[in-house]
């Protein structure tokens, strides 16, 4: 069963609690302000925690931490400790966090979108305040 608006069939109860349930549990793992942009600057490269900080304008150095901690144990990241002097710890992605690449490509199409439906609904009333000011 798709998730549809309002056509086909209507889903069961048990349905409806299960694609509840998935997409609770998906949010748990990848959601939040801070955990899929993680990912992402993983996949661009940011191995190391300043790097990782820095792609990621606005992020604590605490939330960051308890959020490759979360990733971690969530299997979509691991850490590398090398003992070198000095000792240096990095952060990469696991084979697993591929299966996200579909989930992102969409986000990341969708918040594309949503950005120029925005910014077309408000291109009107900017007309509208220029035409406004014009008759004023």
């Amino acid at each position: 069963m798709a998730f549809t608006h309002h056509q086909g069939p209507k889903p069961s109860a048990a349905q409806c609690n299960n694609k509840l349930n998935a997409a609770g549990d998906a949010l748990y793992v990848i959601g939040g302000k801070w955990r899929l942009r993680i990912i992402i600057a993983l996949a661009e490269g940011h191995k190391r925690f300043n790097d990782i900080q820095r792609a990621l304008r606005g992020i604590s150095a605490r939330v960051l931490s308890n959020e490759l901690k979360e990733l971690e144990i969530n299997g979509f990241v691991v850490r590398k400790v090398y003992t070198d002097f000095p000792v240096s710890i990095e952060y990469e992605l696991t084979p697993y966090s591929d299966t996200l690449a579909p989930v992102i490509e969409s986000l990341i199409e969708w918040g594309e979108m949503h950005r120029r439906q925005i910014r077309r609904m408000d291109k009107p009333e900017e007309m509208q305040a220029t035409a406004l000011a014009a008759i004023l």
